[in-house]
């Protein structure tokens, strides 16, 4: 597995409201409630579940906040990338905006 460099990842990802920090790539997304937070992160569970690449999650209420990196690698891979725009697309499905970017991953 190659490591992409963290300006190119966050190229590829900052469409969708992600940046890079640390070696990882993160998003807070607004779920608006805490059940729907849940929700939310039932079908990120599941999607991660599938591409086999397991990201972080705080869910709090409004929101849940996503952290994705490839430990095995020691960094961002396209792994990174795939899952961060598989979980953009969740939440255009279940209509959840992502927070933008106040600084803090």
């Amino acid at each position: 597995m190659e490591r992409r460099s963290p300006a190119d990842v966050a190229a590829a990802v900052r469409p969708d409201g992600w940046r890079v920090v640390d070696d990882a790539v993160h998003a807070r997304f607004a779920t608006g409630s805490f059940a729907a937070g849940i929700a939310f992160a039932v079908r990120i569970g599941e999607a991660a579940d599938a591409a086999n690449h397991h990201p972080d999650l705080t869910i709090t209420y409004p929101s849940v906040a996503v952290s994705i990196t490839t430990h095995d690698a020691g960094g961002l891979t396209d792994l990174d990338v795939d899952l961060a725009r598989t979980i953009s697309a969740i939440a255009r499905d279940l209509d959840v905006a992502v927070v933008p970017d106040r600084g803090d991953p």
